[in-house]
């Protein structure tokens, strides 16, 4: 089973996200509402993906992936940015933090599959 953490300050995102993902497969472990917790919840659950959203009160999505990023440079294969701010500039940010992933908000079934299934 392929475990998901979800940081978004939305519950509507996270009951969302729950509900996209196929239950045989994959299982969402947690939410969290900000960034801060979102960092606590990875480091003591050790999840095998991390979907992020980028605008969040607090330490955004951004620097949360950062933080992240620093403690377990493997994060970068597991972390999924989602944002309704899907431009050049932030879709840069995400590749030089060394992630592949930015989905636009709302988000669309076939898009969000896709990137789950080909996270190395």
């Amino acid at each position: 089973m392929i475990r998901i953490l979800v940081v978004d300050d939305s519950s509507f995102a996270y009951n969302e996200i729950a509900d996209l993902v196929p239950s045989d497969e994959y299982e969402v472990i947690a939410h969290a509402k900000d960034g801060e917790e979102g960092i606590r919840l990875y480091e003591e659950l050790k999840p095998d993906i991390v979907t992020m959203d980028i605008i969040m009160p607090g330490i955004d999505g951004m620097e949360a992936a950062k933080e992240i990023i620093q403690k377990d440079p493997t994060a970068t294969h597991k972390i999924i940015m989602l944002s309704s701010l899907c431009d050049m500039d932030t879709l840069n940010e995400v590749h030089a933090l060394g992630m592949r992933h930015l989905i636009p908000k709302p988000i669309e079934k076939d898009v969000f599959l896709y990137a789950i299934s080909h996270l190395e």
